[in-house]
């Protein structure tokens, strides 16, 4: 049964609640995206929770999207698909949402309130954007990577008995 996670902005103008199947914050995200939008530490870090199941309560009518704009290795830009949601009224990063998986959201560890579980291990993901001040605190059963691994975020659940699912 997937747990279900409950966040906020720091004002408090957004509360939301999603079910998610893997609860446990593993994935650090350093590409320049995630850092700048969501991540005080030099990274981000995301989880999974089902689409279908999110419930936003925006008193305020606070809550905006941003789609940001990706830079390629051409220098040209294209405008992102992915949504990210954040408060407009403090700026918190709350979630983010990709038309390419739309029964995923993910939520960002660091706006969920709800008590989650300590990872046995990390996977450090974007290496190749990581701002060079940033030191990857990388443990001995941690995983790094300069994109994406080929292991999904399910997988990687599954295959330590961590899938709520």
């Amino acid at each position: 049964m997937p747990a279900t996670l409950e966040g906020s902005c720091r004002c408090g103008a957004v509360r939301f609640s999603v079910d998610c199947p893997a609860p446990v914050p593993y994935m650090r995200c350093y590409c320049s995206i995630c850092r700048k939008t969501a991540g005080g530490g030099g990274y981000a870090i995301n989880l999974g929770g089902l689409s279908r199941t999110l419930k936003v309560d925006d008193e305020q009518a606070a809550k905006s999207v941003f789609h940001a704009e990706i830079r390629q290795d051409d220098g040209a830009c294209r405008l992102s698909t992915a949504e990210r949601h954040f408060c407009s009224l403090c700026g918190t990063a709350l979630w983010l949402y990709s038309p390419e998986w739309p029964q995923l959201v993910h939520p960002f560890a660091s706006a969920i309130d709800s008590d989650l579980p300590k990872a046995p291990s990390s996977v450090h993901v974007m290496l190749r954007f990581k701002a060079n001040w940033v030191e990857v605190e990388a443990g001995p059963e941690d995983q790094t990577f300069d994109l994406y691994p080929d292991q999904s975020l399910e997988d990687w659940h599954k295959a330590r008995g961590l899938w709520a699912g």
